[in-house]
């Protein structure tokens, strides 16, 4: 192993001795009092099958078969949720096929965060995750279930899953992904046109036209976002089958792999010897799971999710254990907006098993975990390929096929992953700077600060950005209005960027996947809303961000920055009321830090 990958690990383990010896215990007691379904009262159990068929009534009444729960979170409206619609009737028959029967246990809500950016239904989107975590929780609550399948891939739904399925972590889980859509327009010129949008060059029509043309069917969007960020983690985390993340939807080897998934979980469940999901999802595998997201150079969101994800399974993990494995875990991958290409030119290359052979050969990964196709993640080396009526496995590929796309240890893209953390005495951020050029990373000029943006793109607008800056946004933060993402800062920033400005973004809000060219601060803590420095910031202030030394600070003596009154956002009644906002002000004011994880609920 390599040394600071083994340091990271066990200083995550060591200070969650506590903690993860009371998770453990739970699910120990969990898994020791046996089946749940057995000590169903007649009237629970009849209610549970009523409406099975009958042979499925008989299996589940003589205990003769184990049960598994299909959480699911499909709908219509998102691209990479749609093809679940189908995938249980799928799923019920390859259990039934494999000695097992399987029920829909609920749905969970799916919100897109490709419609809400923007808009106040984003100030939902991270609380979203914890509603997740509790339907899922709801679902698996009535004790009818003997393991359970996890459908979901986007933005705030599988670290949902996931969190609710680690409560129930003495059964089998598995996550079973749809794939990303074919590929459409490219990435490139998409932003390109884009940026056209934002100088008011073309009109609505064409920008719609050319999104059309990238969003265009089924499946997941192909730029390497949050969504196929989780795909990637789960499978370095190996809670998925090996090689399925980016396999389109529609396909034979899809549909086969689903039933795969079907048939695996049955025979976990019906083992003696199983290794509990909780148990599999230990500081080891979160380990894997950074180091997976920084060599992609994946998401941003990640620096919250897995800090939550590993609290649900009583593990202590924080944003020095990110800083620390991005300075040795090297870039091996570019893809959008990392890059010009998009996920289904990453998986032509060579895809996660090359990625996993990659870093497993240089110490980089834990290859003694469990996982849920047995010991070891090697298995995960591995890519799927039609077999008869089923699916078999062969080693992937052994070098990248594509070298723009994709490179091994001893050639990569950088010699680091790419996400840093940031000090100063304007608080403790993150930025990702695989996709800013290195000239780009290191800025200093005059603040402009706003709290909303709105409010930047009117100023943009109006020519009065036209300089160097650094544009900060407050009152963006989860205890103010839920941490939207500020996507739509991305094309007007790019733009004064490329007309020669040095220009940077500072907030407590977020960025995610889909942040680029222009040097972004996000998830500034402590946020403005609890009395940040980001509060005390005023215009023309001259800020300092350095991402090659990892400092954010105000140019500003500590007492004049002290001195100073809080700002107030412009418009904080807007983040309380509609679309409903109201609804979730308990959230607001449960949420912890960025840097615990963003949740209401640990």
């Amino acid at each position: 192993m390599h040394a600071t990958v083994a340091a990271v690990t066990e200083r995550i383990a060591e200070r969650s001795v506590t903690t993860r010896a009371a998770y453990l215990e739970r699910i120990r007691a969990a898994r020791a009092a046996g089946p749940r379904r057995a000590q169903l009262s007649c009237g629970n159990l009849a209610h549970g099958f009523a409406a099975c068929a009958l042979h499925e009534k008989k299996a589940l009444a003589a205990r003769e078969r184990p049960n598994v729960a299909i959480v699911s979170a499909y709908n219509d409206m998102l691209s990479a949720h749609q093809p679940f619609e189908t995938y249980p009737a799928a799923i019920k028959q390859a259990a039934w096929e494999a000695g097992g029967v399987a029920q829909v246990a609920g749905g969970v809500p799916a919100m897109c965060d490709g419609v809400t950016q923007g808009r106040p239904g984003m100030e939902l989107s991270l609380f979203s995750r914890d509603v997740i975590a509790l339907a899922t929780a709801v679902a698996l609550s009535h004790d009818m279930f003997d393991g359970a399948l996890c459908l979901g891939v986007c933005d705030k739904i599988v670290p949902g899953l996931l969190i609710g399925a680690l409560a129930f972590g003495h059964l089998p889980v598995l996550f079973v992904p749809a794939g990303p859509m074919p590929s459409g327009l490219g990435n490139k010129e998409k932003a390109r046109v884009r940026q056209l949008y934002a100088e008011r060059k073309i009109d609505r029509a064409e920008l719609l036209e050319t999104e059309s043309k990238s969003y265009h069917t089924a499946g997941t969007c192909t730029f390497y976002g949050t969504a196929n960020s989780n795909q990637l983690v789960l499978e370095f985390m190996g809670l998925q089958l090996p090689g399925t993340s980016f396999v389109n939807p529609g396909t034979p080897l899809r549909a086969a792999l689903t039933k795969a998934a079907a048939r695996r979980v049955v025979e976990l469940a019906a083992e003696k010897s199983l290794v509990p999901f909780g148990r599999i999802v230990d500081a080891k595998a979160i380990v894997n799971g950074i180091v997976g997201l920084l060599a992609s150079g994946g998401s941003t969101n990640h620096t919250i999710h897995l800090v939550a994800i590993a609290k649900a399974a009583g593990l202590r993990v924080d944003w020095d254990d990110f800083a620390a494995l991005s300075s040795v875990v090297p870039l091996l991958a570019r893809v959008y907006p990392n890059g010009g290409a998009d996920v289904n030119a990453l998986q032509a290359a060579g895809g996660i098993p090359l990625l996993i052979r990659e870093l497993l050969r240089a110490g980089l990964l834990h290859a003694d975990v469990d996982t849920v196709c047995g010991h070891g993640l090697a298995r995960y080396t591995q890519a799927p390929c039609l077999a008869g009526d089923g699916v078999g496995w062969h080693d992937g590929a052994t070098a990248s096929l594509d070298r723009d796309v994709l490179r091994g240890v001893d050639d990569p893209f950088d010699a680091t992953g790419g996400i840093k953390v940031l000090d100063g005495n304007l608080g403790r951020a993150i930025i990702k700077v695989s996709a800013v050029k290195p000239e780009h990373r290191a800025i200093e000029a005059p603040a402009r600060v706003f709290s909303s943006q709105e409010a930047v793109i009117r100023e943009f607008q109006s020519g009065a950005l036209d300089r160097d800056v650094i544009v900060i946004v407050t009152h963006q933060g989860p205890r103010a209005n839920g941490m939207p993402e500020l996507h739509r800062l991305t094309p007007p920033l790019g733009v004064l960027q490329d007309r020669g400005f040095r220009v940077a973004l500072v907030t407590d809000g977020r960025m995610s996947g889909a942040s680029g060219k222009v040097p972004a601060a996000i998830q500034v803590t402590p946020e403005a809303k609890l009395g940040g420095a980001l509060a005390r910031v005023r215009d023309g202030d001259i800020v300092r961000l350095d991402a090659d030394t990892g400092s954010l600070d105000a140019l500003v003596s500590g007492e004049t920055l002290r001195a100073r009154t809080l700002r107030e956002p412009l418009d904080a009644d807007e983040a309380e009321y509609g679309c409903g906002r109201e609804l979730f002000a308990a959230f607001r004011q449960l949420v912890g830090t960025a840097e615990s994880g963003a949740s209401p609920l640990q």
